[in-house]
């Protein structure tokens, strides 16, 4: 009964967050934008955490209303369909958009950084550890098996992330633009019960980006937005 009943508070309370939130307008592109109303994403929820409190307060975990939805929607979907997974996310944007070092896109509210999620030696689904001595993981790398110390890449988890996404987008009556994630660990992907549905709906990333993404995988949501001024 207590379980149940944190489940309904945590539920209400992320329900009231997102409807009391400011609709976001989005300007530009998300190479070349900016963003009204941004709004901060929850510091964590049931299955889901912040890379860090400190880059939070620094105010980098900024979207759009609409994305932040999606996300909500997402995790919540997860936790019913995964309940033993646990993800992490990453970069997202300033309130206001616009240029956000050292990333060259996020500047509008629609683009999104997740942490990989991993498993440890025992085959648990654990956080990727992120702090300021590993660039809040981003100085993270794995080797062409998927490994890092003593963590391996999560494809299940991480599969099953982006079809939520998806669905939940198209729940809210858009899409995923597209998923950027190294194109040489994309195979593994695709060999998971998810491969079929991500051949079919989503757009990865064919070739290198000017950073590896195999520590985290980029997420750019299809949600219109209005020509800059």
């Amino acid at each position: 009964m207590r379980k149940a009943l944190k489940f309904l508070v945590m539920g209400l309370s992320l329900f009231s967050y997102v409807a009391s939130a400011e609709k976001s307008s989005c300007y530009g592109t998300t190479a070349k934008g900016r963003l009204e109303n941004g709004v901060e994403m929850p510091s964590s929820g049931d299955n889901y955490v912040t890379y860090s409190r400190v880059a939070r307060l620094a105010g980098r975990t900024y979207v759009h209303s609409e994305v932040i939805s999606i996300l909500v929607d997402a995790y919540k979907s997860l936790g019913e369909e995964l309940p033993y997974k646990v993800f992490k996310y990453a970069e997202t944007g300033f309130a206001e958009g616009g240029v956000f070092k050292p990333h060259k896109t996020h500047q509008n509210g629609l683009s999104v950084d997740f942490m990989t999620p991993v498993v440890n030696e025992l085959g648990e689904s654990v956080h990727l550890p992120t702090h300021v001595f590993n660039k809040f993981g981003y100085n993270i790398e794995f080797d062409n098996d998927g490994s890092y110390k003593n963590y391996s890449i999560d494809y299940i988890a991480l599969a099953a992330h982006i079809v939520a996404l998806h669905k939940a987008a198209l729940a809210h009556g858009v899409n995923l633009w597209r998923v950027i994630f190294d194109p040489k660990l994309q195979p593994e992907l695709f060999k998971t019960s998810y491969g079929p549905y991500l051949k079919k709906y989503i757009q990865f990333s064919k070739t290198p980006s000017w950073v590896r993404h195999d520590e985290h995988y980029h997420v750019d949501f299809d949600i219109p937005c209005k020509a800059l001024p």
